[in-house]
């Protein structure tokens, strides 16, 4: 099993459709017993919440979110959690909207605080 996100910042390795999450946005994530959670925020995303579950490398959260158009929006994700050969996180998403028509994938990456 990768090891635990609790205390990571992850950020997507590419952009989404327009007024969704993106490049500039970080999730904190947090673990603990078999719970997960994350606040993030950035980009066109004033604020976002996620809460769920991991079970071994598999994550399954929901996720709400305010745009910075003032919508609101919420879906669901699983995610299979890979540590990568330098030691960094990735999250591998399947997610769909559940607010709105839409899915898609997505790839999400642990933030080392060196990086520029």
């Amino acid at each position: 099993m990768a090891r635990s996100l609790d205390g990571l910042v992850l950020a997507p390795v590419a952009d989404q459709a327009p007024g969704q999450v993106g490049t500039r946005t970080r999730f904190a994530y947090h673990e603990r017993d078999g719970a997960v959670w994350a606040d993030y925020t950035g980009g066109d995303v004033v604020r976002g919440h996620l809460v769920g579950t991991r079970e071994g490398d598999r994550l399954d959260f929901r996720y709400v979110q305010l745009g910075r158009d003032g919508t609101t929006s919420s879906g669901h994700c699983v995610s299979a959690v890979v540590e990568l050969p330098d030691g960094r996180v990735r999250l591998e998403e399947a997610w769909e909207w559940e607010s709105q028509p839409g899915a898609g994938t997505s790839v999400v990456e642990q933030v080392m605080e060196h990086a520029p």
